[in-house]
């Protein structure tokens, strides 16, 4: 209670006649007084428990520069005394940006991005950042409103696995430090980490052309992002290098949303002149592929041969296991968290790295069989 009130109030205690009770009406009880809520701990107040000065005590609890080990003991005792929580704003003021990165990544529902996003929170966490994950749903416009909230919350850096240009260039216009990752969309003006999508398209192909396969359908959302134009670039390497020409109907975009792909995947594997082997580009492609063959009453690998790119983990708990190119989705992320920080540390001219996609083989590959018209549905 401040000065100035306690002494009017001792003020009117003096000059106020005392109250006779009525003999009827009830006395009314006192209301308790209630303590003012202490204030938000300062670093001034760990120094003045732990008896140091303010700038040893910053040092003892950042790591910072040198603090005697005991001195040290004192100050985190004396911040866990006092519940002591560092000014995040008050750091970012006079460091310019705070100590977090922000990620914005495609689907956190698809395992894929999922695992990218665990790498990347690893390495970063490891070295003191706070990280602002951000699910962009896989739009344009939210990918960019998401960038515009993290430059907002002055990041020290951002990693994004972009669906377009526009929030990689707003990012890079800000002077921010930025990775992209598994997608490339600004090649030259930030770095990136991505996997090696036509050699393993490559090698995926190949494996069913060497079968005797000649009907292999790829099954890609899109065409135009890195990720699908590398795996159809491998997929036309391994035709090229087998001597033999692209079928006109050799690759097909599905879209993304799960209704869309489901209903172009049963209608490829239903057609009369149907595919003896499918490509799925993705785990959420391969899915459909693997529902709608059973549906249909495809056996795999007798009626139809089926490769994906991504090995989920399902793929090799069903039977027959999926073959597949792995990705390394989890060191895609701790690679680009590493790459991130050594470019706040350090600018320097943008590179692209590209991890190695292993080959799988597993069940459902085999020779071409005999041709077995589907069930209806």
């Amino acid at each position: 209670m401040p000065q100035s009130r306690r002494r009017a109030d001792a003020a009117a205690l003096e000059v106020a006649p005392a109250a006779v009770p009525s003999a009827t009406a009830p006395a009314v009880p006192t209301p308790p007084v209630i303590p003012e809520a202490p204030g938000r701990a300062t670093l001034a107040d760990v120094a003045q428990r732990a008896g140091v000065s303010r700038s040893t005590a910053s040092r003892g609890l950042t790591g910072r520069g040198y603090v005697a080990p005991a001195a040290r003991e004192r100050i985190q005792l004396a911040a866990e005394e006092l519940g002591y929580v560092p000014d995040g704003n008050a750091r970012s003021l006079k460091a310019r940006h705070t100590p977090a990165v922000g990620l914005l990544v495609s689907d956190l529902r698809n395992r894929f991005y999922a695992e990218v996003a665990a790498g990347a929170s690893s390495v970063l966490r490891e070295q003191g950042y706070t990280i602002v994950l951000v699910d962009d749903t896989g739009s344009d416009s939210e990918e960019v409103a998401a960038a515009r909230t993290v430059l907002a919350m002055r990041v020290a850096g951002v990693l994004v696995t972009p669906v377009s240009a526009a929030a990689s260039r707003l990012v890079a216009r800000h002077g921010v430090p930025l990775v992209e990752i598994d997608r490339q969309f600004c090649r030259g003006e930030c770095d990136a980490v991505l996997v090696d999508n036509v050699t393993g398209a490559r090698e995926l192909t190949e494996h069913l052309l060497g079968l005797g396969h000649r009907r292999i359908a790829l099954l890609v959302n899109e065409t135009g992002w890195t990720t699908s134009a590398g795996r159809i670039r491998g997929y036309h390497q391994a035709w090229a290098a087998a001597g033999r020409e692209v079928p006109a109907d050799g690759v097909e975009a599905v879209g993304f949303e799960p209704a869309q792909i489901e209903g172009k995947v049963g209608e490829l594997l239903s057609r009369r002149r149907r595919p003896t082997a499918v490509f799925a580009a993705n785990n959420v492609v391969a899915e459909a592929v693997w529902r709608q063959s059973a549906r249909l009453g495809l056996r795999i690998p007798d009626d139809l041969s089926f490769v994906a790119f991504d090995d989920s983990p399902w793929m090799s708990m069903v039977s027959p296991g999926i073959t597949t190119v792995a990705q390394p989705s989890v060191e895609l992320g701790a690679r680009a968290a590493r790459l991130l920080l050594n470019r706040m540390a350090k600018p320097g001219r943008p590179r692209t790295t590209r991890l190695d996609c292993p080959l799988i083989v597993r069940g459902s590959t085999a020779r071409p069989g005999r041709r077995r018209t589907p069930s209806p549905a």
